[in-house]
């Protein structure tokens, strides 16, 4: 059987994704899609809008076989880390290609601004660290380093793009593989990936949560399957914010000790006091993040931050993780994902694990950010039992 991998969040699963799916089934002729999903929290540093095992359902229902999940040490980190372990996960599960959405929508920009860069690494690595040292933040730093390095010879990829930005990366971790994958991009239809507003019949994921954490009507940009989902979700109480976690936030800062909080991942020195000042004065999470963020501290690495204080994740715990993927955790299949299971599993390297008492040192993250995410202050306390309840003992859902 041919398969064809995906990386997701669908935060939630909305008419783009659908798209995206659709198209990599064309695009590649698979037998099977394997979506790999970030789970309880997101690469920009967020909570998921709603549970993972809800956004499986999603998945399956909008044309996935397989659902596997992104280890936290990998759905919380910059882009490259974030690529690195979606694809170790999608070669170990024997894909013989893997398809992004795009802002340029062509794969051979993208294949030859990695050999480009490949060939000035050690100059680029060296201008990053020069301009991180004057205070630049680090995405800010590597987008001065290729125009300091390029300049006249512009790359044939706009770097400035998000999806642009993570398909370089999935190419590059791709290229690192003993034996890559054929890599594919499609072209992003509709709204940009930060885009606020909506129109049409696709909207970026930014919109659509604004929408339903607003109240407001969501359905012309989801799947109807979605759509039902989403409104049972949102009357019973059991949508996700940082708003929401702000209460739990908050009492962590105002508790933990100075050398306690510099030993949490992306902590820097110094910037303590800053975060516990700001978290006395501020009433919310986005007052507090308009009080921290700076240049060098941009919103994004500054909910990571927050999503490893709320976690309590270490330096240490990160470091030891975040390299490797050493096993992946099944969240859901329909029949044809299960046929193509069977037929890969005696292959596999790693070990294809559907319980979590079978974890490795690494799945102990990923039940701590479980735990977390179920703690959400204001659902039903029924809510908060059913989802460890599933985290620590329900199967793979099958469709």
């Amino acid at each position: 059987m041919n398969a064809a991998g995906i990386v997701v969040e669908y935060n939630p699963f909305h008419n783009g994704h659908l798209y995206h799916v659709n198209e990599t089934k064309r695009q590649s002729n698979a037998d099977v899609i394997i979506a790999v999903m970030s789970g309880s929290f997101l690469q920009r540093g967020e909570p998921a809008l709603v549970d993972k095992w809800t956004r499986t359902k999603m998945a399956l229902l909008n044309g996935v076989d397989i659902v596997v999940e992104l280890p936290y040490a990998f759905s919380t980190q910059k882009a490259e880390t974030f690529a690195s372990g979606a694809i170790q996960i999608l070669h170990h599960l024997k894909c013989q290609s893997f398809c992004f959405g795009s802002e340029d929508g062509q794969i051979e920009p993208f294949l030859q601004t990695a050999a480009r860069l490949d060939e000035h690494k050690e100059a680029l690595d060296e201008s990053v660290r020069l301009w991180m040292k004057k205070g630049s933040s680090y995405p800010a730093a590597q987008t001065l380093a290729r125009d300091q390095i390029f300049s006249g010879h512009p790359l044939p990829l706009d770097l400035s793009k998000p999806n642009n930005i993570l398909g370089f990366h999935y190419v590059k971790a791709n290229n690192k593989l003993s034996g890559p994958m054929q890599p594919m991009t499609i072209f992003r239809k509709g709204a940009g990936y930060h885009d606020q507003q909506a129109s049409g019949s696709i909207a970026s994921a930014t919109a659509v949560r604004t929408l339903l954490l607003d109240q407001k009507q969501a359905d012309a940009f989801l799947p109807s399957s979605v759509q039902s989902i989403l409104t049972e979700h949102s009357q019973n109480g059991r949508i996700h914010s940082w708003e929401m976690y702000w209460p739990l936030l908050r009492y962590r800062l105002l508790s933990i000790q100075a050398d306690e909080l510099n030993t949490i991942y992306e902590i820097e020195e110094g910037i303590g006091p800053r975060l516990v000042e700001a978290a006395i004065k501020s009433s919310s999470f986005s007052s507090f993040m308009e009080r921290v963020k700076t240049k060098r501290y941009t919103w994004t690495r500054l909910q990571r931050m927050m999503t490893h204080i709320l976690t309590n994740t270490t330096k240490e715990e990160m470091d030891k993780e975040a390299s490797a993927v050493s096993f992946i955790r099944l969240l859901g299949m329909t029949q044809n994902g299960r046929a193509y299971i069977r037929s890969i599993k005696k292959e596999m390297t790693i070990p294809l694990l559907s319980r979590t008492a079978a974890g490795s040192d690494m799945l102990a993250l990923d039940i701590k950010a479980a735990r977390v995410y179920a703690t959400l202050p204001s659902a039903p306390s029924s809510y908060t039992g059913q989802l460890l309840d599933q985290e620590f003992s329900a199967p793979p859902f099958l469709l």
